[in-house]
């Protein structure tokens, strides 16, 4: 039987509830059997990279999701190693699975700068996009994606839908006021950080020392 699949990835450094809120809705909304969780190895446009280890990065999903039997940790990109392209995992993914269909949850900032993606009209052929619209934000404008739709070719467009149903695919959320480098701007100073991560991320955030230097602070 095929599965609805959302693919959620991210540097989640560290995962907050403002993923998982993300996350539970998009599988709500888009009626998903399974959001598949992908800690981002080198991001081709933050080659800075991550604070935490991609192991503690990889841990800290995992205590994030346990209990939810819709959430899953895919960590193909950490285990790759070095820069990732989306459009390289989504095409992996894809030649597993041929009889799902994929959902590629990005928020709006990251929807803007699609034309810098990598082969971003051969994305849009292998998977439809899910765009969060956090509540105060515009009306999720999908012009961005014209000039990509016009390049697609047939042969790209296996257990893909026409660009258009793009403009269903909204995720709406309210004002979520909490990001993960604020987490680690208060961690290195020492402030709470209860009630913004999962209990048991906290912990192990505690546990491991992560971020308490002031370099941790970083964008």
């Amino acid at each position: 039987m095929s599965k609805r699949i959302g693919i959620f990835g991210g540097s989640f450094d560290p995962v907050h509830l403002g993923h998982l809120w993300i996350a539970e809705s998009a599988r709500e909304s888009l009626s998903l059997d399974e959001i598949r969780w992908m800690p981002a190895a080198t991001s081709p446009l933050k080659p800075s990279g991550p604070v935490a280890s991609n192991e503690h990065r990889v841990q800290m999903v995992r205590l994030a999701i346990s209990g939810n039997p819709h959430f899953v940790v895919d960590d193909r990109e950490i285990r790759r190693g070095d820069v990732s392209y989306t459009v390289d995992t989504i095409a992996e993914i894809q030649a597993e699975n041929r009889l799902d269909e994929f959902f590629l949850i990005i928020g709006s900032d990251s929807l803007a700068s699609f034309n810098r993606w990598h082969e971003p009209a051969r994305l849009l052929g292998l998977i439809n996009l899910a765009v969060v619209q956090r509540g105060g934000d515009p009306p999720i404008n999908f012009d961005v994606l014209e000039p990509f739709a016009a390049s697609k070719e047939p042969a790209e467009k296996t257990a893909s839908v026409p660009i258009t149903r793009s403009h269903d695919h909204v995720i709406v959320m309210p004002v979520i006021e909490i990001s993960s480098s604020d987490l680690r701007h208060r961690i290195a100073d020492r402030k709470s950080i209860r009630y913004r991560v999962p209990a048991a991320v906290e912990s192990m955030i505690m546990a491991n020392q992560l971020y308490q230097s002031k370099d941790s602070d970083k964008s």
